[in-house]
C-alpha cells in the first residue's frame, strides 16, 4: 500500500500533487517515512521456509483433523465444535479461512518476490506450493470465499483439487453448503469470485508494465472457453481450448496493444485475429517458469 502511494504522487501531473501534499498536510519527511516502512516489516517464517500466519504460530499444537473430521463430518465451525468440547481453536495451527494464502491469491509469484527482497527476504517463489500445502491442509473452510481462494492458489499445482474447490463454491448457495446460510442472503463475493477464477485463472489474465499477456491453464475438465473482454478501447472476443488461444479483436479506432502471450510479444491491431498455439515446448517452459 506504501509503495503504491509514492507510486500514485509519482504520476500525478505536478500542480496536482503539490495540491494534494497541501491538503494532506504531506510532507516529504512522511512520504520518505513510507518508504522506510516499506523496507522494514517485520515478516516471520517458521525454520522451513513456511510463511508464518503469525509470529508463534509454529509452537501451536497439530490438530487431528480425520479425527474429527470422522466424529462432526462438516467442521466449518470448528471454533464451535472446539468449545463445545471445552477447547479453545486459538491452541491450534488451524484457520477458520486460508489468511497467510491470501498472499498468493492477490500477488503473482513474481510481485512477491519484489515485495520480500524489498523487505530484505530471500522469498523463493520455490516455495509457494508448499505455503499452498500447508495452509489448505489447516483451514477448516469455514467461509465460501475459502473455496474461491483455495480454488485459484491450486490452480496451477493442483488442478484436479482447484475445481473440487470451484464446484465447491458454484454450490454455495445453491446446496446451501453452510446450512441455512442461504435464506439471510446469497454470497455475492463467492458467485464474483468464481467468475474472476474463470476470466483471470483459466485464461492466464494479467497486465504488467503495460502489456497484456496471457499464460492459459484450461483445467481438463473444461474443453472451451468463449468470452469476451474489453481493454483500452478494444473489444476482444477470446476462444481458449487446450491446444490453441485465439483472439479477434473487432475493428476500431483504438491503437494497436502490446501482447505478451507465452512468454513471446506480439502486436495486436483491430480488425484482426491471431492463433496461438499452446502445446509448443517453449510455451510449456514459459508457463511453468512464469508460475515456478
Amino acid at each position: 500500500m506504501l509503495c503504491r502511494a509514492r507510486d500514485v504522487l509519482g504520476l500525478l501531473p505536478e500542480i496536482r500533487r503539490a495540491e494534494l501534499t497541501i491538503n494532506l498536510d504531506l510532507t516529504a519527511s512522511e512520504i520518505a517515512r513510507w518508504d522506510n516502512i516499506s523496507r522494514k516489516m517485520y515478516v516471520p517464517f517458521h525454520d522451513d521456509g513456511v510463511l508464518s500466519q503469525f509470529e508463534g504460530y509454529e509452537k501451536l499444537s497439530e490438530l487431528d483433523w480425520d479425527a474429527y473430521r470422522a466424529r462432526y463430518s462438516n467442521i466449518q465451525r470448528l471454533d464451535l465444535i472446539l468449545e463445545g468440547e471445552g477447547d479453545s481453536a486459538n491452541r491450534y495451527k488451524l484457520s477458520k479461512q486460508p489468511d497467510t494464502l491470501m498472499l498468493f491469491y492477490l500477488f503473482s509469484a513474481e510481485e512477491l518476490t519484489e515485495l520480500f527482497l524489498r523487505l530484505g527476504y530471500p522469498f523463493q517463489s520455490a516455495s509457494i506450493p508448499q505455503n499452498v500445502d500447508y495452509y489448505t491442509n489447516r483451514s477448516s473452510d469455514g467461509s465460501t470465499l475459502s473455496r474461491v481462494v483455495n480454488a485459484w492458489v491450486l490452480a496451477r499445482s493442483d488442478r484436479a483439487r482447484s475445481m473440487r474447490f470451484f464446484a465447491q463454491a458454484l454450490q454455495s448457495d445453491v446446496s446451501d453448503i453452510q446450512d441455512g446460510t442461504t435464506a439471510e442472503g446469497v454470497h455475492l463475493g463467492a458467485m464474483a469470485g468464481t467468475v474472476d477464477i474463470v476470466q483471470r485463472v483459466w485464461t492466464g489474465i494479467e497486465i504488467k508494465d503495460d502489456v497484456l499477456r496471457f499464460n492459459p491453464q484450461l483445467p481438463h475438465d473444461i474443453e472451451h472457453l468463449e468470452l469476451r473482454i474489453r481493454y483500452r478501447g478494444h473489444s476482444i472476443d477470446l476462444r481458449l481450448d487446450h491446444d490453441t488461444l485465439t483472439l479477434h479483436v473487432h475493428s476500431g479506432s483504438a491503437a494497436p496493444m502490446p501482447l505478451l502471450v507465452g512468454g513471446e510479444k506480439y502486436e495486436l491491431q483491430s480488425g484482426t485475429t491471431r492463433v496461438f498455439p499452446l502445446t509448443t515446448r517453449a510455451t510449456e517452459e514459459a508457463h511453468a517458469q512464469a508460475h515456478r
